[in-house]
């Protein structure tokens, strides 16, 4: 009998050269983060949730200067005019960027709530903080004069990190609220532990007839006569 069907079965049993065995492949690589090139704002806490109260601080700022800045802001718009536009659509930018803003607003806000709900520690005090941060970033503008108050509001936009991290923050935060209810409610209702089966007692058996006490023997009747004795 040829030795090559066995010499082909071995050669085929054994790895491919340079292949790596299954177990060591590559592991497949995790998807990117998409705030990975994002830089951090200047000044702004890089944990998400400060992040996200230094955000709302600072928008908050660019929002309450609508009113001071807004009338140089029109005059500058109709200086420079752009070529194709009117001023009221120029001026619509920014009615449409106080819009964006507030409801940014209303999202920094529930994020931040529900971040604050599931913490395990208090973290509302540090957020007023890192919020406090952020509003100071319009500090200057009280002592600036109003133009260049106004072409510096006209210029700034919201950090690019800010709102995705406030929609990632509030997921976060709503998943780990709903473990720790999970949590909360599995301790402190407990599932009824099964109650032990009582044996059901059995009937009474009755007892045995007690044994009949033997009657007294009957008195010896006394002799009718006497044996008198002989002489």
């Amino acid at each position: 009998m040829s030795a090559l069907p066995l010499i082909l079965a071995l050669l085929i049993a054994q790895d491919t050269p340079g292949a790596p065995p299954p177990e060591s492949a590559a592991a497949v690589e995790a998807p990117a983060d998409p705030l990975a090139d994002m830089p951090f704002p200047a000044g702004a806490s890089h944990d998400d949730y400060g992040l996200v109260a230094w955000c709302a601080g600072a928008l908050g700022g660019y929002l309450e200067l609508y009113d001071k800045v807004l009338p140089e802001v029109s005059r500058i718009e109709a200086a420079f005019q752009k070529p194709g536009t009117t001023h009221a659509q120029d001026m619509k930018v920014y009615s449409d960027q106080q819009k964006e803003g507030r409801a940014d607003m209303k999202a920094f806000a529930r994020a931040m709530q529900a971040a604050e709900k599931a913490s395990l520690r208090p973290i509302r005090d540090q957020g007023g903080e890192a919020m406090q941060r952020g509003h100071s970033t319009w500090a200057a503008a009280s002592s600036m004069p109003v133009r260049s108050v106004a072409q510096q509001w006209m210029g700034w936009t919201l950090p690019a990190r800010c709102t995705p991290t406030a929609t990632a923050l509030e997921a976060r935060a709503k998943l780990l609220g709903a473990t720790f209810k999970v949590n909360e409610e599995s301790a402190a209702d407990p599932a009824p532990a099964a109650s032990p089966e009582v044996a059901a007692p059995s009937p009474a058996e009755p007892l045995p007839p007690a044994a009949a006490e033997p009657a007294p023997p009957p008195a010896s009747e006394p002799p009718t006569s006497e044996t008198k004795p002989s002489r």
